[in-house]
């Protein structure tokens, strides 16, 4: 794991990229960011987590890391002593984890536990959605009080990696790192309700837009050539044929702007779970 570190000071902001060692966009981003030798405002930390996936272009080595935490220091497996690690350096800061995905070219912002500071991160970001994974984020950065994920486009793609980039300047905006006003779009805010899971060896043929309405009655997508019809009123998120191999998408709700969406003025930090959840 690389940790950077910019200005003087103990950070209490940090940008975490390469989680996943298949979506490089973190982590390029970062070191374009690095390489502009910033004069920064206040401290920050800029870390590139899984070292040994990004080399080898794979999601994970052993097991992963976004399922991995809190991690365990005496574990046999990479990616959970990783976790560990991961966790003990962003420990007390307020946190940007980027991503990407096969399903969408456009960024957009993943929660959990939605507070009052993550609303305002992603209220300065530049994305057309927030998403709440909170019922199946278990062992996710997500669900740490201080932790907003970014899905930046497409997976190896250089958009990808400029939506990284700007992503990590408007959080350094908003967190007083770097001069300047960030964005305020006021993205749409969606909250996933379950997920859709693929049928063992059958082929998958996804027909609905990510974000978009699927109607009741309405063929989202089809398995071996047969229908799958919306049963009520659903938004698709991060769903994808290819994209994972039990994993269609995930159901979720619309519910508005984000600027409407009323939130505790701090949620309850959940435990981070043991058990991993397919994504």
């Amino acid at each position: 794991m690389q940790v950077h570190t910019v200005g003087e000071g103990t950070p209490e902001v940090a940008v975490v990229g390469a989680v996943h060692g298949d979506e490089p966009c973190g982590a390029r981003a970062i070191e374009r960011f690095l390489a502009t030798d910033p004069d920064v405002d206040r401290p920050a930390k800029l870390i590139i987590a899984n070292e040994r996936a990004l080399e080898d272009n794979v999601r994970y080595v052993e097991t992963d890391l976004n399922r991995a935490l809190p991690g365990d220091p005496e574990s046999d497996l990479y990616e959970e002593r990783l976790a560990h690690e991961l966790l003990t350096e962003v420990e007390g800061c307020l946190s940007l984890g980027i991503h990407s995905t096969v399903s969408s070219e456009r960024a957009f912002a993943n929660v959990a536990y939605l507070n009052e500071r993550k609303r305002d991160v992603v209220a300065h970001l530049p994305v057309t959605a927030a998403v709440d994974f909170t019922v199946v984020a278990d062992g996710r950065s997500v669900e740490l009080p201080g932790f907003v994920d970014i899905e930046a486009g497409y997976q190896g793609s250089e958009r990808a990696v400029d939506n990284a980039y700007d992503c990590l300047v408007a959080f350094f905006q908003h967190t007083g790192v770097l001069p300047g006003d960030p964005p305020a779009p006021d993205p749409g805010f969606y909250e996933v309700s379950e997920a859709i899971y693929k049928e063992p060896g059958e082929s998958y043929d996804v027909l609905a837009e990510n974000f978009e309405r699927v109607a009741p009655g309405e063929t989202f997508a089809t398995a071996d050539g047969d229908a799958l019809v919306a049963d009520e009123a659903f938004w698709p998120v991060l769903m994808s044929a290819d994209g994972h191999d039990v994993l269609l998408g995930y159901r979720s709700t619309y519910h508005g702007p984000l600027s409407t969406v009323e939130v505790a003025a701090e949620a309850e930090r959940a435990p981070v779970a043991d058990d991993a959840t397919d994504d």
